[in-house]
């Protein structure tokens, strides 16, 4: 192809240009302050993440893997416990649990959402009493920037009489309806504890790592406070075995200047998925077996009641069905076009995992997403000619495939 235009999958210089005086000037005041550990900074941020959220208490922590391994510790989970959750999410959802010497019972996604089946959830806990009994805490992950069905699962939860954890590293912002509260709701205001990462290709990225938790609950968050300084209050006195798992007052700094622009650059992404979707219908695509691209299951009730988050696309993935995503893959990096695979292996067949006993074809649709997906570029700052060059690029290897299977 003649088109030389590079269209890479995230560009953060483009996202920092404009911010780039105001957060220098931002971290040169932490610097300059000498106050490096916590601070003002922190609890300033934690109240405007909570309050953005929808919940009353936020609590700054080291990363997203932290933000779940701490909601954890507070619960009280740990070994011989088991936790519900998904198979397909990034391996930290997982690797929190069994930090804590407890176990993951998997169940499989729906292949719209890619989040939690919560059918299958349900079919499960009914199934397996003995297991069910052992349940102490589920963890839904909103991925891609789309919530869960959380209704359902919380049901479930409430029957069963277990916490629910919601891995929301990828959907801060993005909205859920919950007929109970006769609203929608922000992920990680729903269940007993919400968890965040400010990792930098988020949404919400910091210039390093970073997350949060948010909850209702106000001992809760006293709890998550003293388990993030090594569990100990007041200091040196320690009743309970923390970790160091603070966030940089430095972080904070710059988060709390990008949070104001989040609902800015949810609206691009949002703008970007729909011109995705109008370019791969003028190209014919859907008519030549391309492609499935994502689907936004809130979006029609959302607009019905005026919300806008339906959806923040973290992540745009289409499905590429049959044995052509790998082969795309490289037809999109050897045409300047960056793309990848969240996630190549489910959590239930990585290596760590395989004394579990999940076989094969036990969890069927997160194996197959595992095949078939791909994440295009989606960021804000993204252009309509890249969007059109990703489209064209897409188009050529499906009419090259066509032109090799006829010939």
């Amino acid at each position: 192809m003649k088109n030389h235009m590079q269209v890479p999958l995230l560009d953060l210089r483009q996202q920092l240009q404009p911010l780039r005086e105001e957060i220098l000037a931002a971290v040169t005041e932490v610097i300059d302050s000498t106050g490096y550990i916590l601070g003002p900074r922190v609890a300033s941020l934690e109240q405007e993440v909570a309050a953005y959220c929808g919940a009353p208490h936020g609590i700054g922590v080291t990363s997203g893997t932290d933000a779940l391994l701490i909601a954890l510790m507070a619960l009280e989970i740990g070994p011989g416990d088991l936790v519900l959750t998904t198979p397909y999410s990034f391996f930290a959802t997982v690797g929190s649990i069994l930090r804590l010497g407890a176990r993951p019972v998997f169940v499989d996604i729906d292949p719209v959402s890619y989040n939690l089946d919560p059918e299958a959830a349900g079919e499960l806990l009914a199934r397996f009493p003995e297991t069910t009994a052992r349940i102490k805490a589920m963890i839904p992950v909103h991925l891609y920037g789309q919530c869960a069905d959380m209704e359902p699962l919380l049901a479930l939860a409430d029957c069963y009489g277990f916490p629910v954890i919601e891995d929301a590293a990828q959907a801060i912002g993005a909205m859920c309806p919950l007929s109970a509260a006769a609203t929608w709701q922000r992920a990680g205001s729903m269940g007993t504890a919400g968890c965040f990462s400010f990792f930098p290709s988020k949404n919400l990225g910091g210039i390093g790592d970073g997350g949060m938790v948010v909850c209702r609950d106000k001992q809760l968050a006293e709890k998550m406070r003293i388990l993030r300084v090594h569990g100990s209050a007041p200091k040196y006195h320690h009743r309970l075995i923390g970790g160091n798992f603070r966030l940089d007052p430095i972080q904070a700094a710059v988060l709390s200047i990008k949070l104001r622009y989040l609902p800015e650059w949810h609206r691009a992404r949002r703008r970007n998925a729909d011109r995705y979707r109008r370019l791969f219908a003028e190209s014919g695509l859907a008519e030549e077996g391309g492609p499935r691209l994502p689907v936004p299951v809130w979006r029609e009730p959302a607009e019905a009641d005026g919300v806008d988050d339906f959806h923040i696309y973290n992540q745009f993935v289409i499905r590429v069905e049959g044995d052509r995503r790998d082969a795309l893959l490289a037809h999109l990096a050897a045409n300047g076009v960056g793309a990848e695979i969240y996630y190549p292996v489910p959590l239930h067949k990585q290596q760590c995992l395989a004394g579990m006993g999940y076989g094969e074809q036990q969890l069927p649709e997160a194996e197959r997403a595992a095949r078939e997906t791909l994440a295009l570029p989606i960021y804000p700052e993204l252009t309509e000619e890249m969007q059109v060059r990703v489209v064209e690029v897409i188009s050529s290897f499906y009419r090259d495939k066509k032109a090799t299977d006829g010939a």
